[in-house]
């Protein structure tokens, strides 16, 4: 059955789905194509009649993920390989209308219903709505929105022009049109939760600290992703640089926006593998060396003022409560995929950043001996491999999350800290293996995540995680006490869940030195 709904630029049909109505591909922002290209978001034209919004819409550009350099081994050589699920959900091409959104309703004539609006992940490269289905949110009473945005260049490219991240301007665009029209698919524009993983959860620590984001949502939720990884101007500035080099063209936003969308994603990519091959902090910047991600947030002075971090410990998105966790074993899903883990060694760890980059302890500013002998004494059983995913866990995901509770828990409004510790067969409770169930979507089926999760994954935990997720969308409270900086109490998800009290009081002291 379709329903029609009204939004101030027209007319949508959606179809009746198991647990309410769904519409897809609804424009949010004019198509980021000719005179648009490489720059903010623009308004969306108005169309008459009735739009379908029955089927996904086109995604932005994107270059797919580099190679692996490997495989993964021992207990997960079954699992997918992590590049072919990322292009199991993949589209090819990009047509006009890819700044678009998809919604999820239990009843579009309903009122003041709880509205979560998803973020994805992606490294910052890729942004795909396919993966993620909002149905169960919807069986539980919330109206639920999936955003597509511009990753990479054509979101983040920076010249030092008076643009800067544009992929950030989508994403306000994207609240902006659900404070507008949301009321229209039942849902209350004055109680928006976003919620996002990895470079989402990312975006979002870098939103609650935009003057332009403020008042555009109340509620907050980080998944394995913080208020910390961002690139300074002048590092930008250069790698927009390098990108024009590889295309042959001046420095300039209208010569680069000339060239076309495929052009653009060669020599993106390109960059992306020089990245690799050759990661010299003088080149390239320490920030960007460290995260592997060129196109991360830029620190403009204009549309993110500041680092984010600092500025929400300064009080930025202090009236906004916060959900900010991470996975037990978040970053070991890397390792895993390249075949990395088994060729790590003591001497690997020991050795100097030169020799070893980022395989070496000493490339996280750790004092190398005393963090080796405090690793071993937490994980007496772990080989090489294993110290190091707990190493880069702590310094991509771990770390940043505490900082950001701990900066957000002066705030009147409300923080909360998890940690998703159940682990999956032959992967452990790595990087994304959350998100099927904060969206109740197990099964072997699910696109991306499906393979993650082995043959008998534990529904009671779906069922926690995701009704925590509800709550706190409708209400801020998810059902465990707040964070404070006396009993840091976080909630650990498992197949028992429970709320422990400052979990990671020893990494917290060791890393205070590595800032």
């Amino acid at each position: 059955m379709a329903e029609v709904v009204k939004t101030l630029h027209g007319d949508v049909r959606g179809t009746a789905a198991g647990h309410g109505y769904v519409f897809l591909g609804i424009p949010y922002a004019a198509p980021p194509f000719g005179a648009n290209r490489l720059r903010p978001p623009q308004p969306v034209q108005p169309w008459s009649g009735v739009r379908d919004a029955t089927e996904l819409g086109p995604e932005p550009p994107q270059a797919a993920p580099p190679a692996t350099g490997g495989t993964a081994s021992g207990a997960a050589e079954d699992w997918h390989d992590v590049d072919a699920a990322f292009a199991e959900v993949q589209r090819a091409g990009a047509t006009d209308d890819c700044l678009n959104l998809n919604v999820w309703t239990p009843d579009p004539g309903a009122r003041g219903l709880p509205v979560m609006v998803w973020i994805q992940g992606g490294m910052f490269e890729l942004s795909s709505t396919a993966a993620y289905d909002g149905s169960r949110f919807a069986r539980d009473g919330v109206v639920c929105v999936v955003i597509s945005w511009r990753p990479g260049a054509e979101g983040f490219l920076y010249l030092d022009d008076g643009i800067a991240n544009v992929g950030l301007l989508d994403q306000i665009a994207a609240l902006e049109w659900v404070r507008e029209n949301i009321s229209a698919f039942g849902g209350d524009p004055g109680n928006v939760t976003i919620f996002g993983e990895s470079a989402g959860a990312m975006s979002i620590g870098v939103l609650l600290a935009m003057p332009r984001a403020e008042g555009l949502f109340r509620r907050a939720i980080l998944q394995s992703g913080a208020a910390h990884h961002v690139t300074p101007a002048a590092v930008a500035r250069r790698i927009g640089g390098y990108l024009a080099e590889k295309l042959g063209v001046p420095a300039t936003r209208e010569a680069i926006a000339a060239v076309g969308v495929d052009r653009l994603l060669a020599a993106q990519a390109a960059l992306k593998e020089d990245l690799i091959a050759r990661p010299d902090p003088d080149r390239w910047g320490q920030s960007v060396v460290s995260s592997g991600m060129p196109w991360q947030p830029v620190v403009d002075g204009d549309v993110v003022p500041g680092p984010p971090i600092d500025r929400i410990a300064a009080g930025s998105g202090g009236q906004v409560d916060l959900i900010v966790g991470t996975n037990t074993d978040d970053w070991r899903l890397w390792l895993l995929v390249s075949g990395a883990i088994a060729q790590i060694t003591d001497e690997i760890l020991t050795g100097p950043v030169t020799s070893y980059g980022y395989q070496s302890l000493a490339a996280y500013g750790l004092p190398v001996e005393k963090a080796l002998a405090a690793y071993r004494d937490r994980y007496p059983q772990a080989l090489p491999g294993d110290v190091l995913a707990a190493v880069q866990t702590d310094w991509w995901m771990r770390i940043p999350a505490i900082r950001l509770a701990d900066a957000h828990a002066g705030s009147a409004a409300g923080t909360y800290m998890y940690e998703f510790a159940w682990p999956a067969p032959g992967l452990g409770a790595v990087h994304a293996i959350e998100v099927p169930f904060v969206f109740d979507t197990l099964g072997p089926n699910v696109p991306l995540f499906g393979p993650m999760l082995g043959d008998d994954p534990p529904q009671e935990l779906a069922d926690s995680v995701h009704s925590a997720w509800v709550t706190f969308a409708r209400n801020g409270d998810p059902g465990w006490p707040r964070y404070d900086l006396g009993r840091r109490a976080t909630m650990r998800f498992d197949t028992t869940s429970r709320m422990v009290e400052d979990p990671r009081s020893w990494e917290r002291e060791l890393w205070d030195g590595a800032r």
